[in-house]
């Protein structure tokens, strides 16, 4: 059930920044930062895959890919998650085409399916930040707005991770997570 929040929301509470291993998240749903195949790759993409097992792989074989920006999703398998929702980020170009609106839509469009799935806590990687090369600094700012805007719109989630895999990322993704709750308490 979707509750409206509002911007008395204390975003501590929901959302949390994780150096670790996105496959060994104990939510209802992990993001894969996926290509548009959807047959796995490297990264992120790679990792979950062989976590999943091969029934992962099978069941995104019936999926038909997935364009840039949007997000599908399929059973966890072998991993702790029940659901891995797939999401293909843009790759940068130098900020010239779409980029940012391409990555936005991949984080609200994975929000989407998670509500449709009744997903309560979902672990996201820095999508696009890896292979990609979409600037760390960027994305971090365009994850955390996308994400506390669904947040205050009214979510059923109650746990939003954003696991990173280095420490400058960690660095980025926390300081996006400041002040986008420093901006929500300063705006009361």
């Amino acid at each position: 059930m979707n509750r409206k929040r509002g911007d008395h929301m204390d975003i501590s509470d929901i959302v949390s920044v994780i150096m670790g291993d996105i496959v060994e998240q104990e939510v209802d749903a992990i993001v894969n930062a996926a290509n548009n195949s959807l047959l796995g790759g490297g990264g992120v993409d790679g990792a979950i895959h062989s976590a999943a097992g091969p029934q992962l792989l099978e069941e995104c074989r019936t999926l038909g890919g997935c364009p840039t920006g949007e997000a599908r999703i399929t059973k966890g398998y072998r991993l702790p998650a029940k659901w891995v929702i797939h999401t293909v980020g843009p790759v940068w170009n130098g900020g010239n085409f779409r980029e940012e609106q391409l990555l936005t839509d991949a984080y609200r469009n994975s929000l989407i399916l998670a509500e449709e799935y009744d997903v309560r806590s979902i672990a996201f990687p820095g999508i696009s930040i890896g292979a990609y090369g979409f600037p760390v600094y960027r994305a971090s700012g365009l994850a955390l707005r996308t994400i506390i805007g669904h947040l205050k719109d009214g979510s059923s989630l109650a746990d939003v991770r954003l696991i990173c895999f280095n420490e400058n990322a960690h660095h980025f993704y926390s300081n996006a997570l400041w002040e986008q709750a420093s901006f929500i308490k300063n705006s009361r």
